[in-house]
């Protein structure tokens, strides 16, 4: 059976490496085929490696604190690219200041994002999440 995509990467102008590198680390020993493009990537980035690889889901991290600029209108690139299915996930420290994780997990739901991780979230509980996401594709 083939292994199933994923594009790992560090959105933006963030240049954080470690999570990438636990990330990359913990999907690959969970059987997944990860295509990490590393730090500081544009959205186009994502979705070239996305479309060249047939991935089926999109990581990203942040860390700095930008990640909802830097997220804004990911989805609807996706979708123009031709990437309508393709799951995204999205964690890290991906705002700026204390803010109720409630109202910042709605945003990135509402801008396409199908998981949203606060910091310290486990890689396995993103492995589990993408496992039953993929389930339920068959």
């Amino acid at each position: 059976m083939e292994k199933k995509k994923i594009v790992l990467g560090v959105i933006g102008s963030d240049c954080h490496a470690v999570g990438n590198k636990i990330l990359d680390y913990s999907l690959t020993d969970a059987g997944f085929k990860v295509v990490n493009i590393g730090v500081l990537s544009p959205q186009e980035d994502f979705i070239n490696a996305a479309l060249e690889t047939s991935a089926e889901a999109i990581f990203v991290s942040s860390l700095y604190g930008h990640g909802e600029i830097d997220c804004k209108g990911l989805r609807e690139k996706c979708d123009e690219a031709g990437l309508n299915n393709i799951l995204l996930y999205v964690g890290g420290n991906i705002v700026v200041g204390k803010q109720e994780w409630k109202d910042v997990e709605k945003r990135f739901l509402d801008m396409g994002f199908d998981r949203v991780y606060p910091p310290g979230t486990s890689a396995e509980k993103g492995i589990s999440d993408l496992r039953e996401d993929l389930g339920k594709r068959g």
